[in-house]
């Protein structure tokens, strides 16, 4: 089986493809390192500050006003950049601007291009079947989803092994085939799009860019203590980075994961589309999905759990569904399509 475009990444994966390294900033050999020399010192990891100077340091009154002011200016800053989330409600931080995620995400999809030529992937047409259903889907979502003004694009992959989806900043959409026989039929993409769409709406992008500065400050805050009391810093910088990653950013993807479940469910039921459907898509997926790794290691949270959380939320859903009076256009469209098969004219 031919290697597809970003076919590592787990199936359904919402998440834009990350930059890959330019070939010019990769190494060209690989040079052998000797054992540095015993005699010489060298080999004997010594920390950067003696016990006596580390005591000095830490109660001078100098250290004592740098940290303070630089907690405060942490501070003020984490405050002055808090929001709400839309829909879900949720308080987070975020610095980044509208227009700054929107930039990454445009620098995203030309790489998701680039690497498509590159692979020789191709597109389907705008006449292609599964083009127009993706696109048929996509007109009745984004009215719902208060980004009507993005320069939407809609790029469907033809790519049968791969089943993913994902709308980057500036809606720019990206579906790959493999997954549409698992979406069913049109509500079933809506489950999939509306998710995909949720990230955006709920500015996701920008809040894992924005956490990552806090993460970061602490991994080389932890290296540069372990460098000082002479421990190995590079162990530390690699093992607490994977530590770092399952304490905080792992658990943080599973939340954004859920929280763009609801939105998205929310969103196709007032676009009409029968939230109920998303149930069984989720199950077709915990079919299609082999070998899992558990939900604590993994970014996203296990399908069961999105089962059992979208049928806790579909009363709701249901509900709004029914205040966008979608019943009498529903109604409307089936008399419609009977008697367009029976060949009966509805007068107007």
């Amino acid at each position: 089986m031919r290697t597809s475009l970003l076919a590592r990444r787990a199936l359904f994966n919402p998440h834009p493809p990350p930059v890959p390294t330019p070939p010019w900033t990769r190494p060209y050999r690989i040079q052998r390192v000797t054992p540095l020399d015993h005699q010489s010192g060298l080999g004997n990891a010594r920390p950067l500050l003696s016990s006596d100077q580390l005591r000095r340091a830490i109660r001078s009154p100098s250290t004592h006003a740098i940290v303070l002011v630089a907690v405060a200016g942490a501070l003020i800053f984490y405050f002055a950049n808090l929001e709400t989330v839309p829909v879900s409600g949720r308080t987070r931080f975020n610095c980044y601007s509208a227009e700054s995620v929107r930039e990454v995400g445009e620098t995203q999809a030309k790489m998701v291009r680039y690497e498509l030529e590159r692979q020789g992937g191709r597109v389907l047409p705008d006449w292609d079947p599964r083009t127009r259903m993706v696109k048929r889907v996509m007109a009745k979502l984004i009215p719902f989803s208060g980004m009507a003004d993005e320069n939407w694009e809609v790029c469907v992959i033809e790519d049968p092994h791969t089943a993913n989806a994902f709308v980057l900043p500036g809606g720019k959409v990206f579906v790959f085939s493999g997954i549409l026989p698992l979406v069913g039929n049109d509500d079933g993409l809506a489950a999939v799009l509306g998710h995909e769409i949720a990230h955006n709406v709920a500015d996701h992008i920008g809040e894992r860019m924005s956490q990552s500065i806090g993460v970061n400050f602490l991994m080389y805050s932890l290296v540069l203590l372990s460098a000082a009391f002479g421990a190995a810093p590079f162990v530390m910088q690699i093992f607490g980075g994977t530590l770092m990653d399952i304490a905080f950013g792992r658990p943080m993807s599973r939340l954004q994961e859920s929280e763009a479940d609801y939105i998205g469910l929310m969103m196709m039921a007032e676009a009409c589309y029968d939230p109920r459907q998303a149930v069984g898509f989720w199950k077709r997926m915990d079919k299609a999905q082999q070998g899992a790794p558990p939900e604590w290691m993994s970014t996203h949270p296990s399908n069961q759990t999105r089962i059992e959380k979208i049928q806790e939320w579909l009363p709701k859903a249901i509900e709004k569904r029914e205040s966008s009076d979608c019943r009498t256009t529903t109604a409307f469209a089936d008399l419609f399509n009977r008697a367009r098969r029976m060949g009966i004219m509805i007068e107007a």
